[in-house]
């Protein structure tokens, strides 16, 4: 790949180490995911150039940009907070990267107002951020990233800083301007909706590290990690497989699939799928077991149920559940998987 991003990122911060490897093609939006900690800020700042490499470089069309000073680089930065500034008007920060970059004043107003224009801002020219809600906001902030015409576009948490209700109507006119970006955009967030929404591709990082990556639709059908298992909403457990015979890691229960696999594998199963009983389940005796009550919650229009015992695993029930079956912490049930529920796949 010669066209799009090539960036090889390693980060020390004490005992801290970021080495991570990332390509894009031009086009193309990855949304970078991992748990708080993981270095998904510090990667995109490396990219920026805010940060130093230790080792690794930054390569957009081949061309070694981590040489460059950090004004030189063709990125656009969108922040968390949007950092525009207060004493100017939303013209004037998105005209301010132009203007570094030494787009003479008139022209770089009148690309500023073109970019507002496309962000749906035309007629707020004059407004200073105090003036504008948390969407607006954003706009101009996406608007000023895109004036300096870049080829690499970082947003880090772009929308978290919106109420629900705002975030649901930004997220899909987001969605557009991306898809409209011939460049590279590279989107930080922890919120599986956003990634799936505004991302091609899924690149999963834990402590340092990639754990995983590929399309939104496949990265939640066959999670490799526990924490992109409760990323998406499903229960992952590791063992070896002989036929449809599943032998869990540290666990005696034996779970069941529908066809038969070899060797080493995930298998992973909704919590919808989980079934709670008060007496043992009729059937085999495999994926049943005797389970603990570790926490319910509402989720949604159902219950969560957290289980542990010898297979720690959730489970979502009706309410009338809670009461018919002494759903409360401490307490025993039983639960069944059945075999055509759990997805098995090689490790």
């Amino acid at each position: 790949m010669t066209a799009g991003l090539q960036a090889r990122l390693v980060v020390r911060r004490g005992e801290f180490v970021l080495d991570l490897s990332l390509e894009a093609a031009a086009g193309e939006v990855v949304a970078l995911l991992g748990p708080n900690g993981a270095g998904k800020t510090t990667a995109l700042r490396a990219l920026a150039g805010l940060v130093p490499l230790a080792e690794g470089h930054v390569r957009l069309d081949g061309e070694p940009v981590h040489r460059l000073a950090v004004e030189r680089r063709p990125v656009g930065v969108v922040f968390q907070d949007y950092l525009l500034f207060p004493h100017m008007t939303a013209l004037d920060n998105v005209a301010f990267g132009p203007r570094c970059r030494g787009v003479p004043r008139r022209r770089a107003r009148r690309r500023a107002a073109e970019w507002l224009r496309r962000v749906g801002l035309e007629g707020h020219e004059d407004r200073r951020p105090r003036e504008l809600s948390g969407g607006q906001a954003q706009r101009v902030a996406l608007a000023r990233a895109l004036a300096v015409e870049p080829r690499l576009l970082l947003l880090d948490e772009p929308l978290a800083a919106l109420d629900a209700h705002t975030r649901s109507q930004i997220r899909s006119g987001l969605r557009r301007h991306l898809a409209d970006f011939a460049g590279v955009a590279i989107v930080v967030t922890h919120d599986p909706l956003d990634a799936m929404a505004l991302a091609d591709r899924l690149v999963v990082v834990e402590r340092g590290r990639l754990v995983q990556q590929g399309p939104p639709a496949e990265v939640a059908r066959r999670p490799r990690s526990d924490y992109v298992a409760r990323l998406v909403g499903v229960n992952l457990c590791r063992g070896r497989a002989e036929g449809r015979l599943i032998a869990l890691h540290g666990s005696p229960v034996r779970l069941e699939t529908d066809r038969p696999v070899q060797g080493e594998v995930f298998a992973a199963f909704a919590p919808s799928s989980v079934a709670l009983c008060a007496e043992r389940p009729e059937g085999g005796p495999h994926g049943r077991w005797r389970a603990r009550v570790e926490a319910v919650e509402r989720h949604g229009d159902r219950i969560r149920v957290e289980l542990g015992g010898p297979l720690q695993a959730s489970a979502d029930v009706a309410p009338a559940a809670v009461a018919e079956l002494g759903l409360v912490e401490g307490n025993e049930v039983w639960a069944r998987v059945e075999a055509a529920e759990v997805r098995a796949y090689p490790v």
